[in-house]
């Protein structure tokens, strides 16, 4: 591994580190993150569709101040990773199963680097179906900690079954990396107007999330793409059904979450006996993007959840 560019000035966070490496099956990885001069242990953040590790700035800085580190992960197909040549721009992948290739990659910088012990995990969105599936692999965490986890899909009853046949013929035909019907094609993040967005009802979050986007416009990627949105059904589908991991687990949702599936989402963590289910009123999908009263509630919720279980 050698080392990559660390884009301090939009973080808001203490200056960062980032290093290349491949993953298993040769797609170059960018994972970085931030140390304190002693640290109790390492966050590993599993980021949600999308996202690069700089968007995490602010809750590092809060990491930090606990005497954690952070470390975290640019997926394969977004951030400075690789980008798939077919689809460099929408959110894609050929098999979800390949997310399992970066988590090893992480965990690989983690030990050169010298990340310390004991790891926690913090998966959001995306990030938050391949922590529960890296969790079900054995992910040798002390704690895992979710925020508006992907284990289903806001899709309306009616058009589910069209997401299915749409997005299995897309794969099965060559047109996987097609950008799903009814997606944005841009980058939603940096184009959407504040007013009824479906990721924070604070400004100041939804600014610094603009700010980051506007100002590195090379870190946007657009809508999933048809193989994307397939693979992320199965995905979902296999993770209700999959047994639950003795990790002790803290799960986020927000009252006002309409990206991914809040019924889902409270049914995997109620039929699992190391989880608990917390809901933040008024909360929208950015859950450590929100206003400071809710993001102080989250963050709180989750640094004590981390202590107890640091072993």
């Amino acid at each position: 591994m050698t080392p990559a560019p660390f884009l301090d000035a939009i973080t808001e966070a203490p200056p960062g580190a980032a290093w290349w490496v491949r993953a298993a099956d040769g797609l170059r990885l960018r994972v970085g993150g931030w140390r304190p001069a002693r640290a109790a242990g390492t966050v590993l953040i599993f980021p949600g569709r999308t996202e690069y590790i700089e968007k995490y700035g602010r809750p590092a800085r809060d990491f930090l101040d606990a005497g954690l580190a952070v470390l975290a992960v640019d997926w394969r197909g977004q951030g400075m990773a690789d980008r798939l040549p077919r689809a460099p721009f929408a959110g894609h992948v050929r098999a979800f199963a390949d997310y399992q290739r970066d988590v090893a990659a992480m965990l690989e910088v983690a030990e050169a680097q010298g990340f310390p012990r004991p790891f926690h995990l913090l998966g959001h969105s995306m990030g938050g179906a391949i922590g529960l599936r890296a969790l079900t692999r054995g992910l040798d965490v002390a704690s895992a900690v979710f925020t508006a986890p992907m284990w289903g899909i806001v899709i309306a009853p009616h058009l589910r079954p069209a997401a299915w046949a749409v997005s299995w013929a897309g794969k099965r035909t060559g047109l996987g990396h097609r950008v799903a019907p009814g997606a944005v094609p841009g980058c939603y993040a940096a184009t959407a107007p504040f007013a009824d967005n479906t990721l924070t009802t604070c400004p100041d979050g939804f600014a610094y999330l603009q700010g980051q986007l506007t100002a590195t416009p090379e870190l946007q990627v657009g809508g999933p793409s048809l193989a994307w949105l397939h693979e992320a059904l199965v995905e979902c589908a296999a993770l209700g059904r999959a047994p639950a991991p003795a990790v002790p687990t803290l799960v986020w949702l927000g009252t006002r979450e309409r990206i991914v599936d809040p019924a889902r989402i409270a049914a995997r963590a109620e039929s699992w006996p190391a989880a608990r289910l917390a809901r933040v009123e008024g909360a929208e999908h950015e859950l450590l993007m929100e206003r400071p009263a809710l993001r102080a509630q989250v963050m709180e919720g989750t640094l004590a959840h981390m202590r107890a279980h640091a072993g």
